[in-house]
């Protein structure tokens, strides 16, 4: 029973061939039915048929037919004005924030834009610190074109993998591209966003402890000083795997105007109701006196406003801001932390970065950077 042939769809002869390829490149068995032989372009109502055991995989082709047919994609990806952008590395990290990139561009109807970039050693050689960097140019020239067809490779490789998930029901059913882009991870990134205004930018990063011990994740807190579009990372060994398991948000809230487009920001990209946000300030140095008038005049508006939401508040000290923040995050099992971040110049992100540069290396928790 399970081999018998069944009709899955009814076309014209050339959607109907166009149909066979697409199912066939993806290992469904096809046959066509009903085609005039000795004239088959003029021929209508050709039955396109699979085996039954097919059925579940075949409809899911079918309903996504424009992530498996790439050409499809990028005829009408030029009309599309809602992104996601994902830079990887293909590191485990930057799949794990592939995986969450998805989840997000479902929920939000936006389409995927996988960014790889890479750097020529002929290029890097020239900014060597020291004798333990250098390269021989001669043999990197030889070479240009071998690096570029290797993150090639890597990449179409993972756009395979990424069709395979989908077709086995692992990733939601999202349109993606991807780009490769030879330069500076930073600046490539916010070269692409400036052209592409994604909603949200997804990047994995490592844990906390191995990034201060390796200095790794410099390319996130760059893009988190920088770039002027929202900033989702991802840390190794994060605990969620779903938009849906966001269930405690710790938001860093200044208490000013900029607190508000930030909550509304938060509102747009995250739909889940029973969410529970703590509104958490750190006084700065220049907040004196009382200011429990502002902060109840802000909970007020967010449970006004935001009423699907729970919302509490909680002040951090300024002398024990990070062993309140762990206490913070411990007792309540925070699931993400949003920072509205606003823009340095470049002697301030030197001398005095940023919360969000700050909490990058200090927390292995998600977290979400609004600039403001």
């Amino acid at each position: 029973m399970e081999d018998r042939l069944i009709t899955v769809a009814i076309h014209t002869y050339e959607r109907a061939v166009e149909l066979k390829t697409m199912l066939e490149n993806e290992g469904v068995t096809v046959s066509l039915q009903n085609v005039n032989l000795s004239n088959p372009v003029v021929a209508s109502g050709v039955r396109v048929r699979i085996r039954e055991n097919d059925l579940p995989l075949a409809l899911r082709l079918i309903e996504n037919a424009e992530i498996f047919k790439p050409e499809v994609l990028k005829a009408k990806s030029k009309s599309q004005s809602r992104y996601i952008l994902v830079p990887v590395d293909f590191s485990s990290h930057s799949m794990q924030a592939c995986d969450l990139a998805f989840h997000f561009a479902a929920s939000q109807k936006a389409d995927i834009i996988l960014l790889h970039t890479y750097v020529d050693p002929a290029v890097t050689s020239s900014l060597q610190l020291s004798d333990t960097l250098t390269y021989d140019i001669t043999d990197t020239e030889q070479h240009d074109d071998s690096i570029e067809k290797e993150a090639q490779a890597r990449m179409t490789r993972l756009c395979a993998e990424i069709r395979e998930r989908i077709k086995r029901g692992e990733l939601p059913p999202v349109r993606f591209t991807h780009e490769i882009s030879e330069g500076v991870p930073e600046d490539a990134i916010n070269s692409i966003a400036k052209q592409k205004h994604p909603l949200l930018i997804v990047m994995g990063t490592r844990g906390a402890d191995t990034k201060e011990r390796e200095l790794v994740g410099s390319v996130t807190a760059e893009v988190l000083d920088t770039c002027r579009y929202p900033v989702f990372t991802v840390p190794a060994d994060v605990s969620i795997n779903e938009i849906d398991d966001i269930r405690h948000i710790v938001f860093f809230c200044t208490l000013d105007q900029e607190d508000i487009l930030a909550l509304d920001q938060l509102a747009r990209l995250l739909h889940q109701a029973d969410v529970s946000i703590t509104l958490a300030n750190i006084p700065s140095k220049k907040q004196s006196g009382e200011i429990s008038a502002p902060f109840n005049a802000l909970l007020h508006y967010c449970e006004e406003h935001y009423g699907s939401y729970r919302f509490n508040t909680e002040r951090l000290q300024l002398k024990t801001a990070e062993e309140d923040f762990r206490r913070l995050t411990a007792e309540n099992k925070v699931n993400l932390i949003v920072v509205p971040n606003k823009k340095k110049n470049i002697f301030s992100r030197l001398f005095n970065p940023g919360l969000a540069h700050r909490l990058l290396f200090r927390a292995d928790i998600p977290m979400m950077v609004v600039p403001v």
